[in-house]
């Protein structure tokens, strides 16, 4: 890399497999694919590694892929036989899930490797589109089913040394997630008020306040409308934590997601290349 610090971002990631798909259904993700290749270009050039906290894995505590060459986790229903048998191929690597367990460990955190544990759609659906050489080694970080946001932010702030070591964090999850209101119209109105503050707190906050208003993201407007349960929201406790004091932009931002839904992605840090970021709410 051309810089010494990597930002980190949060990243919406969309619904099931859509990077593998055609059709209607791929073409609703068009706007968040474009933020995702800007992302790569503003990046301005290639991790050593990537570590993801996906939205789709929770453990009591915490845990760490550790295999040299993970598999696939199809953690979605109702999609044609196929996409059941897609692979995205990126190596493991042992050694960084070493490094971020001694890491958090110095922190007082415990966390256990799983050299068992594939690719969940929350990290290949973000991979493919965005590395779809499929080179890069990545190594996934589970959430804490508790989903306490003070202790994720802890998280962050013990992993943050990787981001001088060539390591892209990247929380992936979703800004809005209520799935039953997503198969109506219900979540339009609660989507834009929780975005409208989510904007207000990682963009405009002084970073001490945004830190205060993350531990209290229940007290947002529409907050658990939003998030019935908070762990597509809990991977942005990780990433803020990493770059706590540092600037953060929106990346993605789409008003008519899913048909309507609003939607956004974050950075958090100096991006490398002087791109300016893509889809800034107006």
């Amino acid at each position: 890399m051309t810089v010494s610090r990597l930002p980190t971002y949060f990243v919406s990631h969309g619904g099931g497999p859509w990077p593998y798909m055609t059709g209607e259904f791929r073409r609703n993700f068009d706007v968040l694919e474009r933020s995702l290749v800007d992302m790569r270009a503003e990046l301005g050039g290639t991790p050593k590694a990537i570590l993801m906290v996906s939205g789709h894995w929770e453990e009591k505590g915490f845990a760490i892929s550790s295999g040299v060459k993970p598999g696939m986790v199809y953690d979605y229903h109702g999609f044609p036989e196929h996409l059941y048998h897609i692979t995205y191929d990126a190596p493991g690597s042992p050694e960084l899930a070493n490094r971020v367990q001694q890491l958090l460990r110095v922190s007082g955190i415990e966390a256990a490797l799983d050299p068992t544990r594939g690719y969940d759609h929350g990290t290949f659906s973000i991979m493919k589109p965005l590395y779809p050489e499929e080179n890069i080694p990545v190594v996934q970080l589970s959430m804490d089913m508790g989903y306490d946001p003070a202790l994720h932010l802890r998280v962050g702030r013990a992993l943050a040394p990787l981001r001088d070591e060539g390591v892209l964090i990247i929380g992936s999850g979703l800004s809005y997630h209520n799935l039953s209101a997503m198969r109506g119209t219900g979540g339009y109105e609660p989507s834009r008020r929780f975005d409208a503050w989510l904007q207000e707190t990682l963009v405009h906050a002084p970073s001490n306040e945004r830190t205060e208003r993350l531990i209290a993201w229940e007290q947002a407007p529409a907050a658990r409308a939003a998030h019935p349960r908070e762990d597509h929201l809990i991977p942005l406790l990780v990433v803020v934590g990493a770059a706590e004091n540092e600037p953060g932009v929106t990346t993605y931002h789409q008003k008519d997601f899913a048909g309507g839904l609003t939607a956004s992605s974050f950075r958090f840090g100096h991006a490398p290349s002087a791109m300016p970021s893509n889809g800034d709410p107006q």
